[in-house]
Parts: C-alpha cells; sequence; structure tokens
C-alpha cells in the first residue's frame, strides 16, 4: 500500500540521535537546527527523557481518563512552577492542533459567540476550526470554510476595534512570534491593546504558544514578553521532545463541565512521563538561560553577514531573511553540510528552531556552513 503523498521529502532517513545531531542509515552525522518543527527541546534521546519513558512503559503506558492518573496533577503543577502562570486550569491532548481547536471550543462555550479573529499569515493546525483560523486558504476545505473567521492584518488595532465592537467574535487568537508564517511579530502596543479591547468586548484572548511556548522564546511563554494575561493558552510541539503531547492552558473564570471536553490518549501516563521528564531537564539544565545566551550569540554573528537581510524571530525561534527564495540553500545546506534548516511561508526566509541545549560551537558549524553555501 503506498503512503498518501502529502509530503516533498528531502532523500535523508535517520535512524537514530543523540543531542543536537542525528545520523543516517549510512552512519552519517547531521546537525538538526530544526528540531522537527521546534518538537526536540531538549535533544535527541536525553538521558533523562530515556529513562522516564522507559521506566512508565515498563510499569503503564496507558489508560483511559475515565481512571485517577496523578502524573497529569504532578504535569500541571510542574507548569504552573515554572511559567509562572498560577491558578489556571490544565486540559491535556495530543496536539497543537487539537489544543487549538480545544481553545476556539472553550472560548465559543464561555461568550455564546462563534466568529474568531486571526491574523495574517497566522498558522494555528489543519483541524476543523483550528485550519479555519489559519492564512493558508490552500489547506482550507469547504467544509472548514464553514467557521466564521475574520483574518486581518497584525498591528491593525483599529480593524480589531472595530471587529469586536460588532459583539459575535468569541475569541482573538494569536501567535506572539508567528511560526510557519515567517517569524514576524506584532507590536507590544498592539497585542497590549488587543487584549484590553478583548476584556471589554467578553472576547477570550487566545495565546498560541505551540510553537513559541516551553521556553522557546527566552521566557517560558512569548505572550511573557508583553503585558498581557491570556483566558486560554494552547501548548504543544517542544512539551514532549517528539512524544506527541499538547495541552491547553485554562484560566479559572472558565469553569469545567463534565462532557465539555474530552480525549481518549490525551494525558496518557506516557505522555506526561514524557512531559515531566522536558520539565525537569528545562530546569536543571537551566535552559532558559541558555536560549538567551545562545540566541545573542547567533544573533551577533548572523549580524555580520551581507546576504542576510532581516533577522526575525527572538529567543531560538529565529529566521534569515535574504533576497532569494532559500529552497536551494537549504538542500545546500542539508546534503553538502549536513545541517537541517526549516523553511516558511515566506520562501526567502531559513527557519531556524534548534533544541534548546544547543552550544556555540553548533552555531559556529552552521555559520561557517551557511558563508560556503552562499558562495
Amino acid at each position: 500500500m503506498p503512503l498518501f503523498d502529502v509530503y516533498p521529502l528531502y532523500d535523508v532517513t535517520p535512524v537514530s540521535g543523540k543531542g543536537i545531531h542525528v545520523y543516517d542509515e549510512k552512519g552519517a552525522e547531521y546537525l538538526d537546527l530544526y528540531g522537527g518543527h521546534a518538537v526536540i527541546s531538549i535533544g535527541h534521546a536525553h538521558p533523562n527523557y530515556v529513562k522516564a519513558v522507559t521506566n512508565q512503559v515498563e510499569t503503564l503506558g496507558f489508560y483511559s481518563n475515565a481512571i485517577q492518573n496523578p502524573l497529569q496533577e504532578q504535569l500541571a503543577d510542574k507548569i504552573e512552577d515554572l511559567s509562572g502562570c498560577r491558578g489556571y486550569q490544565l486540559f491535556l491532548c495530543n496536539s497543537g492542533a487539537e489544543a487549538n481547536e480545544n481553545a476556539l471550543k472553550l472560548a465559543s462555550f464561555k461568550t455564546g459567540k462563534s466568529r474568531v479573529l486571526a491574523f495574517k499569515n497566522g498558522f494555528h493546525g489543519r483541524t476543523s476550526a483550528a485550519v479555519a483560523v489559519t492564512d493558508n486558504k490552500n489547506i482550507i476545505a469547504p467544509i472548514n470554510a464553514q467557521q466564521k473567521v475574520t483574518i486581518l492584518e497584525l498591528n491593525d488595532i483599529l480593524g480589531v476595534k472595530a471587529e469586536l465592537e460588532k459583539g459575535d467574535v468569541c475569541a482573538v487568537i494569536v501567535e506572539f512570534i508567528q511560526g510557519v508564517g515567517g517569524l514576524d511579530q506584532g507590536t507590544a502596543d498592539f497585542f497590549e491593546q488587543v487584549f484590553a479591547l478583548c476584556k471589554t468586548n467578553n472576547t477570550m484572548f487566545i495565546a498560541d504558544e505551540v510553537q513559541s511556548g516551553y521556553g522557546r522564546s527566552g521566557k517560558f511563554f512569548a505572550f511573557q514578553h508583553y503585558n498581557v494575561t491570556p483566558d486560554i493558552i494552547s501548548i504543544a510541539k517542544g512539551m514532549g521532545n517528539g512524544f506527541p503531547v499538547g495541552g491547553v492552558l485554562i484560566h479559572p473564570d472558565i469553569e469545567a463541565k463534565y462532557g465539555m471536553l474530552g480525549t481518549t490518549f490525551g494525558g496518557n501516563h506516557l505522555a506526561c512521563a514524557a512531559g515531566l521528564a522536558v520539565l525537569h531537564t528545562i530546569e536543571e539544565e537551566q535552559l532558559m538561560d541558555n536560549v538567551n545566551a545562545m540566541s545573542d550569540y547567533f544573533m551577533a554573528i548572523a549580524k555580520t553577514i551581507p546576504q542576510i537581510k532581516t533577522i526575525k524571530g527572538r529567543g531560538l525561534m529565529l529566521g534569515l531573511e535574504f533576497d532569494f527564495e532559500v529552497g536551494e540553500l537549504r538542500k545546500k545546506l542539508i546534503y553538502n553540510h549536513h545541517i537541517f534548516t526549516g523553511g516558511a511561508a515566506n520562501k526567502n526566509l531559513l527557519r531556524i528552531l534548534p533544541p534548546l541545549n544547543i552550544e556555540k560551537q553548533h552555531i559556529d558549524q552552521f555559520f561557517e556552513a551557511l558563508k560556503k553555501a552562499l558562495v
């Protein structure tokens, strides 16, 4: 049976990984500066992670949410401790799309309204409501297009105000650093005014932290760079270091009811073990401090390379923008220099999303290769 052909694939077959490297079937080593879409947060096969998942699968890998699972409570407490998001409630699911789907559903339940405001070049997932609020008509099927969504330009505060004052908007969903769209960011004034407008118009303010969360921006959440308090926060990618985990942090003003949300696999024992291993490692290895130090180091070197026109993002969620499309450059980096990087909707942008424990030597290796590839 053939695979459904929806992914353009590089001719590379990783079979193992260690730290910031992966290895193909021939034993060739690749520097991983993409982390499988920012999923690998603490490095491939981190000993803490391997031990936690191994111990858990030998004990109890899965049971449903119909029973007590203390690991969920431990994970919730650790997220609260490291993020500083006091008093929120946690609902666990399996992916970023599912997290955003549940976030939007909660907003509609809470407000009794159904329209959503989202922003140009935003990406929130591929499921029903999540894809409808994603700014990419090519992946929105007619069944998704039934959703009531208005897409505005980032920083269009007058547009946001006008739409919210119509009274039918249940949520504004925001990426504080856009991922797939190309690392664009709104201004602090814009985000803070949107938050204030949501408060005065009975609209839920959703922070999509699926890619930017878990320390990648230099703070636990990217929204913490601004003076806002989201009603709902969606998380996934780096949360499980490769194990499928997602979640929604829900403000205490939103009351839970039995049957309101549900999931079969979300919050299972293995997922929680993986998630706890990631959080303990971020804390023990002070990885958020490392994110800020390595980001500064990376940006300082990037500024010396004349072909780089713009450096986008923050922390270790970075983009290098050129005045040409980077498709061939990415191929040179992977085939000639054995370095994984990412692309974006902005075809001129090279995305850098490495594990949070990257070191200076890896950044040096990348820039030496980049200089050669640009010749």
